[in-house]
């Protein structure tokens, strides 16, 4: 993780912050809980995550049109150049760790960490 967080200290967000984006962007507007859900965070984390976020630029928060309790978060388009400009980098240090470890132990580390996702204490 040392070469994904000096380049995201460079981009001025932290891991977290990284992984709000990358949903957003990735997937669309989304509500907080699966926002959550996706980037493995606690609700209460991503709420001051958020919060940080929409001071950076990066998401913007609107009310349901059907459920005004409830709140649609989107990447605005500094998020998504965020993550444009970032990708690159961050994919050639998933293949750098992929190529270190050896395919077959590489997609385990996956598995076990998507198991480790699935646990609900």
């Amino acid at each position: 993780m040392k070469p994904a967080r000096a380049l995201l200290s460079d981009a001025g967000v932290t891991e977290q912050q990284w992984r709000v984006v990358r949903v957003l962007v990735e997937e669309g507007p989304l509500d907080p809980t699966t926002i959550a859900e996706r980037a493995v965070l606690l609700l209460p984390s991503l709420t001051r995550i958020l919060h940080k976020l929409d001071e950076k630029g990066y998401v913007t928060r609107q009310r349901d049109e059907q459920d005004g309790r409830r709140q649609v978060i989107q990447a605005t388009d500094a998020g998504r150049e965020l993550i444009a400009v970032n990708m690159p980098a961050a994919r050639g240090y998933a293949q750098q760790l992929r190529e270190h470890l050896g395919d077959e132990r590489y997609d385990q580390l996956l598995e076990l960490l998507d198991d480790l996702n699935q646990i609900e204490f």
